[in-house]
């Protein structure tokens, strides 16, 4: 079979935010690139991997806990700890090394969306 897109394009992950300003900046100071932005809508990318941010102002409140999250996989995790801990980013699950082969983290974006960070437990870097 064909792809009808190229495999970037295919399966991206829409989020909704209140403020698209705002998040953006947020996206950005993780580490994610600013692709385009129109009103209302910017695309952003990670290793070349889209993220489309569309703002919804009247959007519900987030709830306690994030419905999805999107995993992000680096070289080393505990760079983005430090990140997201100087950022004081709500975090959903701490730092830890897990049974299915990575050290993780999740937190939630201003909106409520969690992004999990991870390093393959054979590559982390484990602190003391």
């Amino acid at each position: 079979m064909v792809p009808y897109v190229d495999p970037t394009e295919q399966l991206v992950v829409e989020i909704f935010a209140r403020d698209l300003r705002r998040s953006i900046e947020f996206y950005r100071r993780l580490g994610f690139e600013l692709i385009r932005e129109q009103t209302a809508f910017a695309e952003l990318a990670w290793e070349g991997r889209l993220l489309f941010i569309e703002e919804l102002p009247n959007l519900p409140p987030p709830s306690d806990f994030p419905q999805a999250n999107m995993r992000i996989m680096v070289p080393d995790v505990e760079d983005y700890w430090e990140i997201v801990t100087q950022m004081r980013i709500p975090v959903i699950k701490p730092i830890g090394d897990r049974d299915y082969g990575l050290r993780d983290f999740t937190v939630t974006d201003p909106d409520g969306f969690g992004l999990r960070f991870g390093t393959r437990l054979l590559e982390a870097r484990r602190s003391p």
